[in-house]
């Protein structure tokens, strides 16, 4: 069964911390489709838990998804 990418099928959301909230699970599927072994999932966290260059790189990830999602919400007026 494929990962749904987007949940829902819709990027609209009620608020800014809903799509906050989208832009944190749609980044969380990303890494799951790109890497779909729960496993090595698991094995690969505590290296990058402790990364800070890593931290900073997911950070990045769910700020340019919240983006997309404040865009496709035109912002929440």
């Amino acid at each position: 069964m494929a990962t749904e990418l987007v949940p829902g099928n819709t990027l609209i959301t009620a608020s800014p911390q809903e799509g906050r909230e989208l832009a944190l699970k749609m980044a969380r599927l990303v890494i799951k489709a790109t890497q779909p072994d729960g496993a090595v999932r698991e094995q690969l966290r505590p290296e990058y838990a402790q990364d800070a260059d890593s931290l900073i790189s997911i950070a990045h990830v769910v700020a340019v998804e919240f983006a997309t999602i404040a865009t496709a919400n035109d912002y929440w007026r």
